[in-house]
C-alpha cells in the first residue's frame, strides 16, 4: 500500500474486494419498499442492501395522473431526477406552490417541507431517481386541506434571474 493512500485512510485496513465499491443492477433493486398507491419504489442503496449509513437511494415510478398525499420526510433532504415523465410538486403549509420538472431535470427537496407529488401527465408514466440524505424510511403524513388554486413558483436560475418557465417547460 502507498504512503499518500495509507494516510487517508481513517480505520483500520480494509478488505476492499468486499467492502469497496458496489454495483447494484437494475434487475436487483428491492420493492419490498414502503410505496404508496399509484407509485412503486425500488431501493438501490441503503443500509440493507448495502451497509450505507446516511442515505438510501432508489427509483420511483408513478403511474399516470397519480399523486401522493401531503407529507414531509422530517430532517431528511431529498433529490429527485426526472428520468422521464412530467413530475409537478405542490409544496408549502397547504401546498399553495406548485413547480413542474421534466426529463434532465432535479427537484430538491428541504427537511420538514409538506409536499406532494404528482405525475402531471394523465397518460404517461413518471420515472425518477431518489435520494435522500439518510437510510432511514421517513415518511410524516398531513392533514392539509389544499389551497383550490396552488400559485405557480418559477425557476431561478442564471439564465431566468427574476424567474421564468424554462424552454420547453409549460
Amino acid at each position: 500500500m502507498s504512503d499518500s493512500l495509507h494516510s487517508r485512510q481513517t480505520g483500520p485496513p480494509t478488505d476492499w474486494k468486499t467492502e469497496g465499491v458496489r454495483v447494484i443492477a437494475a434487475n436487483q433493486l428491492d420493492g419490498n419498499v414502503p410505496s404508496t398507491p399509484g407509485m412503486d419504489r425500488k431501493a438501490a442503496i441503503n443500509f440493507a442492501r448495502v451497509g450505507a449509513q446516511k442515505l438510501w437511494a432508489g427509483t420511483v415510478t408513478i403511474h399516470a395522473n397519480a399523486k401522493t398525499g401531503a407529507h414531509h420526510h422530517g430532517p431528511l433532504e431529498s433529490v429527485i431526477y426526472v428520468v422521464r415523465g412530467r413530475a409537478r410538486m405542490r409544496w408549502g403549509d397547504q401546498l399553495e406552490f406548485t413547480a413542474e420538472a421534466g426529463p434532465g431535470d432535479f427537484i430538491y427537496v428541504p427537511p420538514f417541507v409538506p409536499h406532494q407529488e404528482i405525475n402531471a401527465s394523465p397518460t404517461e408514466t413518471l420515472e425518477c431517481v431518489l435520494c435522500r440524505s439518510d437510510g432511514q424510511a421517513v415518511a410524516i403524513n398531513l392533514d392539509i386541506e389544499p389551497v383550490e388554486k396552488p400559485e405557480q413558483v418559477l425557476w431561478v436560475d442564471p439564465t431566468h434571474p427574476t424567474g421564468g418557465v424554462a424552454a420547453g417547460k409549460q
